[in-house]
Parts: C-alpha cells; sequence; structure tokens
C-alpha cells in the first residue's frame, strides 16, 4: 500500500494520507495554511461532533436523511452516522483534525474536515469500503445536511464554551471561594494593621481581608455563569446567510433541544438567526466576564504575594507553603510562584479579551463573522488557563498558607492611624498634631496620649482597642 490515496472534491483530485479518516477538503486546508502549529483545541473538535450528532438526530427524525431526495440513508448507516458522530465527541478520533487555527475565517475547514471523517468513519462503521471514490454517506450531503459552517461553526463554539464554564471553571472558581473562606473563618481573630494607598491605615482582622478575597471569588462564579449565559442562543438553523435556506423549519429548534439534553445546559434556539449568524457579540460578552474574573484572580494572587513578602524584611503576615527553591543563586530564597504563576494567566487572559472583542467587532460584515476560529480557539484557551492555575493555587498554595499572628499584631500599636478612633472624642486637628508628634518623636499613639493626658485612661484604653476599631460603633 502506498503512503497516499487519491481523494476527490469539487476542484479535483488531492493526495491524502492513506490510512486518514479525513478527505480532499481537509487536505488541501492542510496545505494551504501552515501558520502555527496549532490546531482546533479539541474541546472544540468534541463539540462540533456534539452539533453534528444533533444535526443527524434532527434530520432522522424529522425523516431528512431518509428521504426522497439524492441518496436516502437506511437506518443502519443512519445508525453509524450517529456512532461516527459519537467516536468525535468521545475524542477517538482526535488525531484526525490536523488543520490549524489560522484558516479560512468562517472554520469552512474545520467544519468539512469533522464532515468528512465522520462520514468515512460511518461507511467503515456500516462495512463499506471508505475508500470508494462513490461515498455511500457523504460529508456534504448527509453529514452536513441543513446546515452551514456559518451556523454550524460558531453553534459549536458556543457548545464547546458553555461546557468548559460550565464543568471545569465554575467548579474551580468555587473551589477558590470556598479555600479562601475557610481561611476567612480561620483568621478571624488575628488582628493587623490596614493599608490604603500602601501607607497605614487603621485596624482589620486578617480574616476580613481574606474573606473579602473570598467575596470578590463568589462575584467571579457569578460572572462565570454570566459568561455561559452570554452563548445560550445557538445560531443552528440560520445555514449560509440566516435565512435558513435548505434546511427545515423546525431543525434549529430541535438541534439546540438535542445539545441540551447531550449536555445539560438550557441552549435554545436564536432569536434571530440574522444577527446569530453575522455576529458574535454573545462571545465578546462572555469573554468580557473571563477578563473580570481574570482581574479578580490577579487581585487576589498580587494582594496575597504582598502580604507574604519577606520573611524578615517585608510584611509576611501570611506564611506561604515552599513551593520550591526560589533562585540560581542566592540560596534558601523561596519565592511566591504560585501567585505569579496566576498573574500570568490573568494577563494573558486579559490579553485574549482584546483579540475575542477587535475579532468580533471588526470581523462581522454583512451575514458573517470571519475570524471565528481564532475567536473559539482564544475563548478555549482563556478557560483552560483561569480553570487550571486556579486550581493549582488552591492545591499548592491557599490551603496551606498560615497566618503569622505575630507579624500581623506587631505592627497595629505602632500605626499613627490608631488616632482616627480619637477622632470624635478630641477632633480631627488635635488627632492629627498626634499623629505627627508621635511619628517625629517615634512614640506610640498610646504613649503619647497617657503622657500628655490626653483622656482618661479607661477612655483611652476602649478607644485605642484594635479589636473595637474592626466593628461600627454605635
Amino acid at each position: 500500500m502506498t503512503d497516499f490515496r487519491t481523494e476527490h472534491d469539487s476542484m479535483g483530485d488531492v493526495q491524502v494520507p492513506a490510512q486518514a479518516y479525513y478527505g480532499a477538503q481537509t487536505q488541501r486546508a492542510v496545505d494551504n495554511f501552515p501558520i502555527s502549529g496549532w490546531s482546533l483545541p479539541a474541546d472544540l473538535i468534541h463539540a462540533l461532533g456534539r452539533v453534528k450528532l444533533a444535526a443527524a438526530v434532527a434530520n432522522r427524525d424529522l425523516g431528512k436523511l431518509s428521504g426522497s431526495g439524492k441518496n436516502p440513508l437506511e437506518d443502519p448507516q443512519i445508525d453509524a452516522l450517529m456512532a461516527a458522530c459519537q467516536e468525535v465527541i468521545d475524542g477517538k478520533l482526535d488525531q484526525e483534525f490536523p488543520i490549524d487555527v489560522f484558516q479560512t475565517g468562517s472554520g469552512t475547514s474545520s467544519n468539512m474536515n469533522v464532515n468528512e471523517v465522520i462520514a468515512n468513519r460511518a461507511i467503515e462503521l456500516v462495512g463499506s469500503d471508505r475508500f470508494d471514490a462513490e461515498k455511500p454517506i457523504h460529508p456534504n450531503d448527509h453529514v452536513n445536511m441543513g446546515q452551514s459552517t456559518n451556523d454550524m461553526f460558531p453553534t459549536a463554539i458556543h457548545v464547546a464554551v458553555a461546557e468548559g464554564i460550565r464543568s471545569r471553571l465554575v467548579p474551580a472558581l468555587e473551589r477558590f471561594r470556598d479555600s479562601l473562606r475557610r481561611k476567612a473563618d480561620e483568621w478571624d481573630q488575628v488582628i493587623k494593621i490596614g493599608r490604603t494607598h500602601l501607607a497605614d491605615a487603621t485596624p482589620l482582622r486578617l480574616g476580613q481581608e481574606i474573606g473579602g478575597q473570598a467575596r470578590q471569588l463568589a462575584l467571579s462564579v457569578e460572572r462565570a455563569v454570566r459568561a455561559l449565559d452570554a452563548v445560550i442562543e445557538l445560531p443552528a438553523g440560520g445555514t449560509a446567510v440566516g435565512s435558513g435556506i435548505n434546511t427545515h423549519p423546525e431543525f434549529g429548534a430541535r438541534v439546540a433541544a438535542d445539545l441540551a439534553s447531550q449536555t445539560g445546559i438550557s441552549f435554545v434556539e436564536a432569536v434571530d438567526h440574522f444577527e446569530a449568524n453575522s455576529q458574535r457579540d454573545g462571545l465578546v460578552e462572555c469573554h468580557g466576564q473571563l477578563r473580570a474574573i481574570a482581574s479578580t484572580l490577579f487581585n487576589v494572587s498580587n494582594n496575597i504575594r504582598w502580604l507574604g513578602a519577606g520573611p524578615r524584611c517585608g510584611f509576611y503576615e501570611i506564611k506561604l507553603p515552599d513551593r520550591q527553591p526560589g533562585s540560581s543563586i542566592m540560596p534558601g530564597k523561596v519565592n511566591p510562584v504560585m501567585c505569579e504563576s496566576m498573574m500570568q494567566v490573568a494577563a494573558r487572559v486579559m490579553g485574549n479579551d482584546g483579540v475575542i472583542a477587535f475579532s468580533g467587532a471588526t470581523g462581522g460584515q454583512f451575514q458573517l463573522n470571519i475570524m471565528m476560529p481564532v475567536m473559539g480557539q482564544t475563548a478555549l484557551e482563556s478557560i483552560s488557563l483561569l480553570t487550571g492555575v486556579t486550581n493549582a493555587f488552591v492545591e499548592f498554595c491557599s490551603d496551606d498558607m498560615e497566618a503569622n499572628t505575630e507579624a500581623c499584631e506587631a505592627a497595629v500599636e505602632k500605626s499613627l492611624s490608631m488616632c482616627t478612633s480619637l477622632n470624635p472624642l478630641i477632633g480631627y486637628e488635635q488627632a492629627a498634631a498626634l499623629a505627627k508628634e508621635a511619628f517625629k518623636t517615634g512614640k506610640t499613639i498610646r504613649e503619647l496620649c497617657l503622657e500628655k493626658e490626653i483622656l482618661p485612661e479607661d477612655t483611652l484604653a476602649e478607644a485605642l482597642d484594635p479589636m473595637r476599631m474592626t466593628e461600627p460603633q454605635a
């Protein structure tokens, strides 16, 4: 057997690797786009398999696959087509999808790649010869029946993105939220100094500070859910330009219903197929929420990094777990590597948002957006990165953080902002003068007040009680 076989498409003959399940159109795209070496994410390929399965179910139930058109299929062939779709979903044919991300902007090359693989695998499953030039199960006529790349490829993007958010990102964010909540409860009685503008501020509890971060993660979970909701409407049924030419009027609703059944996600048919085909605003909105989540993760990890700075010449209010040696030249140095990893991921995702927003704004002309492959790849990369770094941060950092109670409490009494609680008793001007004198003399606010007999000792003790300062007072 030779290393190649001859396949045919509307442009002529093409040499294809002999044992590949894909055909001529896939090979043309492989030859045309030797760009990055990045193929479409596996999640998007699997989602395309889901979309093709949903389409096959719809066309079977509507009587289209076995109807009176050219080359109607028998029931065993329909079953084989659906089984081949399932193999794509299950990742059993992942090696058959070699096309570069930076391809035709509609995703036609990858849509046809999937159509060809499913058709040839279905032919094989039914016991026919997949190398026969006459395809008894045809990639266009059967696998792509009632479909266009222009509605099915963005449908697959929505499905892949929604599945990634629901099954991976939301659980990771919930895990981080819960980790921080546990630390907030554990450290609720640890007093420390607050900081605003990087300058000393009034006291608070370490648990309050970390509790604020836990709330940030709770809001991130809500944002992830909103991100999913932004891609619930599916373009399937619009075919080429949104008009639904060459498809059954019920096709879009049936595809959405089947995808909802497959995934447990409440997908629905697009309200307006002309909008759904031509624009990717929902994906832009979705990734905007991912950008907000990335901003939160950067902020939380950076603050934890600062709180762990030290161990002798920094704040060192939180002891971060030692993960690895931190320097090739300084023995014993340990760095906040998990924080740095999360910050880099956040930077990447925020950069990715620029790709998504630009592609959404400029790529949609008339009835089609022609930036879809890079939008799909970028959105899925962001979901994968956010998920991976969040899970790693919890496992290797936040769950094992410890409060340095001594370091937290040592700075409180020295803070000049202790005078803030004296405002109601002696007024802002006198309190400010005390702060300036304390700084100049090196004395604490308490020492100066006692020395100058500013207030009775019992009143002063109550006013300068740091724990009392961490809550509102009637």
